[in-house]
């Protein structure tokens, strides 16, 4: 089957001719083509849409002698296959039309209705909340560079968030994971570029490469000055030639996409460079950030500290997690907000009471300015202004105290500024739109009754002329003695139906000149007459007035609030913002977290810190309560830790990790006391997999981690490595392990956590200053061992290993093998002959299992005892007994 997206061919008909011709205008789209009810979809489109979407593959007609292939989907439903489809790496090109198929006909009767596409379906600007997670951002980036220098742009038009800033090549990998973008727009020239070339592979389905000429930055300057409607773009920031390529190749995109109807975006912000702790996209995937290894947002860091109610504030909460601040002050003004709701368990509660009933003005707004709103997001914007109104309200407490501390302030404050500035949107929107309107404008029936006096009018007519469709057919009954019904549908309009039994009664004496045949089917016959044929008329006409009335209405309403975008936009962030702080206030109180110190030293100072994650999940269990650990990474900045498989030595890494996220992010922290210096980027090598597709082994994958981190970890840095080298062979690995260790104490000079079984390596401790030994504490207990959790001074003697692969539940006969090879290696160690000891062993498969010894009568006895039944004197007596069988 070959791709039809040519210029139509000459025997072509003239719908096929309009479709071909579309399609030629979008060869890499799936082509949504409007017919009716339904999109259809043909050639190859219909092939890969019908095995995308689990649908039927049919055939319509012929072109140049073979068969058409043929899809569609509803049109009332396309939401739902869009998503599919979107989600499979598809982009959808929707065709509509865009002319009264009466007006086509005036032209003759093969004219074919006019259609035009409306919009671009892509991964990145989707608006409708059927197509996105309520509680994640929809970003769009766009990549530029010029001359040597690269920026990256980002915008989410569900939300009208807009930033840009400049970037080093080694700086990208990170910034796309912070990022996490839906699609990123790169100019195809760059894909052949080797520094940027990990960093786009990773992107798989959603990298979009365009011609490069559409990221010129002269191109760029202009379109952002045409968009914003400014002479200079001095106002929002001096924007490097690369910042301009990336921003204006992205305002180029979204008018291609959205075709004349330009979504709500604040001007663009111009990103700090280092304003965020640098995580890359192992580190965050290691450190289970927003979803687990497994892919499940439960179990995920964020799914244990997101509190918030709303899907702003979800959103604002996951953004900050994402991007940890590293300047004090911010950070100082984050901190200061959860405190003022900690610290006032009233106001907080009253608020996200509040709070929990705000709608989504962001995305409202958004789907309201690239046309696709209706009465319910007008409403979301109405009810969110008076929940902006009641919040304010609350929080100012007119004390005359001093005013609310940290980023409670400046949200107080845009809530003050901007409610008022929508007042009059706000009155309007009250006034006109009833209190749960429905989602589609076409469906009317959302302006309130007394707002309009035109709408009114139109609608008493249609309403009124429905009463006398009831009362003819209470005549035409009289008239004809058949009990006949007044019916309607879209084709017919109105008509008389009635069964074939009393058909005749219509069609027979006086009756037939009323009634006038229609209509004859298998359990019905329909008639009209003149009578109710005007009516038809009359009606359908009121209807359609009263319908244009309240679609004008909403147009008017809907201009009215793109116009209060930017205060709208300000009330959203205000309610989002506290959002964040009241909840991180909520959970501070419920999960027994601490404000942490941040300041711009070397310290990392942790008292009896916890992992959120593996305490909440402890406690679900009802299992042992979490034990808390102290990390002191001060003089001895690099501390090698040892012990056992399952004593905790990658909570305790992953814990630290996770507490400096927070830290950072304004959020407070699990321990009962935290001093942080400020971290500028945060690496962690906890565990790894293969990675097939790119053809590494799981060793590969780890030393391309490693490396990573020994090339680009600062003085400033928290590195956490566990387990370096356990892919290879031994000695290898012990060398690999030795040297890292070496190479981030004396070069890197970070401040970090090496856990490790190669006991070899705790002589380190005699040769670097800074490096302290640490082990995870365990007990021996009966052949078996306790695992304490604790961390403490000095090193492990050994892993422990086989008792833990007994606690797995390997048979018997292997544990015991298991423990004499160990035996055999370890003399081997100490100057023997290993090789020839393990040969004199006999073979696994001849190793027997040991019956298990007999129990003794006084055994079997005491095991059938409860002692809380025995009297004193019971008990006497059965010790009495027990020894006399022992005689």
């Amino acid at each position: 089957m070959n791709e039809h997206v040519a210029a139509p061919e000459t025997d072509a008909t003239p719908l096929m001719a309009q479709y071909l011709a579309i399609k030629a205008a979008h060869p890499e789209y799936l082509l949504f083509y409007r017919m009716g009810d339904f999109y259809e979809l043909f050639f190859d489109d219909a092939g890969k849409a019908a095995e995308a979407l689990d649908i039927a593959l049919t055939k319509r007609g012929k072109h140049a002698g073979e068969d058409i292939p043929m899809c569609g989907v509803p049109v009332h439903a396309a939401d739902a296959y869009l998503e599919k489809l979107i989600r499979k790496g598809f982009r959808v090109a929707v065709c509509e039309q865009v002319e009264d198929p009466a007006e086509a006909k005036k032209r003759g009767s093969k004219s074919v209705v006019k259609r035009e596409v409306v919009r671009l379906v892509t991964p990145g600007t989707l608006t409708e909340d059927s197509l996105l997670e309520p509680r994640s951002a929809n970003v769009l980036a766009s990549l530029g560079r010029a001359g040597h220098e690269l920026a990256l742009a980002s915008v989410d038009i569900s939300g009208g968030a807009f930033e840009v800033a400049g970037l080093a090549a080694g700086d990208l990998g990170p910034e796309l994971a912070r990022l996490n973008p839906s699609e990123v727009l790169v100019p195809d020239s760059l894909l052949a570029d080797d520094a940027l070339a990990a960093a786009l592979k990773a992107l798989g389905p959603a990298l979009t490469p365009l011609p490069s000429v559409k990221f010129e930055s002269h191109a760029g300057e202009r379109a952002l000055k045409t968009r914003y409607g400014v002479a200079s773009l001095d106002g929002f920031g001096q924007f490097t030639r690369a910042e301009l390529s990336a921003a204006g190749a992205l305002i180029a995109y979204l008018e291609l996409t959205q075709k004349g109807r330009f979504p709500a975006l604040v001007p663009p912000s111009r990103g700090l460079a280092k304003a965020h702790m640098s995580i890359d996209a192992a580190t965050r995937r290691n450190l289970e950030l927003t979803q687990t290894l497994s892919g499940e947002r439960t179990g995920s860091l964020l799914s244990v500290v997101d509190w918030t109610v709303t899907a702003a504030g979800a959103r604002e909460l996951a953004s900050r997690l994402a991007a940890p601040l590293t300047d004090t002050a911010a950070i100082g003004a984050r901190h200061d907000a959860v405190g003022f709701f900690a610290n006032d368990s009233t106001l907080r509660r009253a608020v996200r009471e509040d709070l929990r009933r705000a709608p989504d003005i962001a995305r409202a707004l958004a789907r309201i300015s690239v046309g696709r709103g209706g009465p319910r997001d007008l409403a979301a914007l109405r009810d969110g202004i008076r929940i902006s109104r009641l919040v304010r309200e609350k929080i100012n407490l007119g004390d005359g105290l001093e005013p609310a501390p940290g980023e409670v302030q400046g949200a107080h404050l845009a809530l003050m500024e901007n409610v008022a500035a929508v007042s009059r949107l706000a009155t309007r929107l009250d006034q006109v739109l009833v209190p749960e309107p429905g989602f589609f404008a076409r469906d009317g029936g959302f302006i309130v009754a007394g707002a309009h006096p035109p709408l009114d009018e139109a609608r008493q007519l249609r309403d009124e002329s429905r009463r006398v469709v009831a009362g003819l057919e209470a005549g035409y009954r009289e008239k004809s003695g058949a009990p006949l019904k007044i019916k309607h549908n879209g084709v017919l309009g109105y008509f008389i139906e009635v069964t074939p039994q009393h058909a005749d009664k219509l069609m027979s004496g006086d009756a037939r000149t009323l009634f006038r045949h229609r209509q004859t089917m298998a359990g019905a016959v329909r008639f009209s007459t003149d009578e109710l044929a005007s009516l038809d008329s009359r009606i359908a006409e009121a209807g359609a007035r009263a319908l244009a009335l309240e679609l004008a209405l909403f147009d008017e309403m809907a201009s009215e609030a793109i116009a209060q975008a930017a205060a709208l936009g300000c009330l959203a962030n205000a309610l989002a913002v506290l959002d964040v702080a009241s909840a991180q206030g909520e959970l501070a109180i419920a999960r027994r977290l601490v404000r942490p110190k941040i300041d711009d030293s070397l310290a990392f100072h942790i008292v009896r810190g916890r992992h959120p994650v593996v305490e909440l999940a402890l406690e679900k269990s009802h299992e042992n309560a979490f034990v808390p650990n102290d990390c002191e990474l001060g003089q001895d900045r690099l501390w090698l830790v040892t012990g056992p498989n399952m004593a905790g030595k990658s909570t305790f890494l992953r814990q630290n990790a996770l507490i400096a996220i927070l830290a950072q992010a304004g959020a407070f922290v699990p321990a009962d006391a935290a001093h942080i210096g400020i971290v500028d980027r945060l690496f962690s090598r906890v565990g790894a997999g293969d990675d097939l597709a790119a053809g590494r082994s799981t060793f590969m994958v780890e030393m391309v981690e490693t490396a990573a981190i020994l090339n680009q970890a600062t003085g400033k840095s928290l590195v956490i490595l566990d387990e370096i080298g356990r892919g290879t062979a031994t000695f290898d690995g012990l060398a690999i392990a030795w040297a890292a260790v070496e190479h981030l104490h004396e070069k890197n000079r970070s401040s970090a956590l090496f856990a490790t079984h190669y006991h070899e390596m705790t002589a380190l401790a005699e040769r670097l200053s800074s490096l302290a030994c640490v082990t995870m504490r365990v007990r021996e207990w009966n052949d078996t061992i306790v695992f304490l959790h604790e961390v403490a001074p000095g090193t492990a003697d050994r892993s422990y290993g086989i008792h833990v692969a007994k606690l797995a539940g390997l048979p018997p006969a292997v544990v015991a093998r298991a423990q004499e090879v160990l035996a055999a290696l370890e003399e081997g160690r100490e100057g023997h002959k290993p090789l020839a000891r393990i040969d004199d062993l006999p073979l696994f498969a001849a190793q027997p299992v040991k019956a298990p010894a007999k129990t003794s009568a006084v055994e079997d006895e005491l095991r059938q005892i409860s002692p809380d039944a025995l009297t004193p004197k019971q008990a006497l007596d059965l010790l009495y007994a027990l020894k006399s069988k022992l005689d």
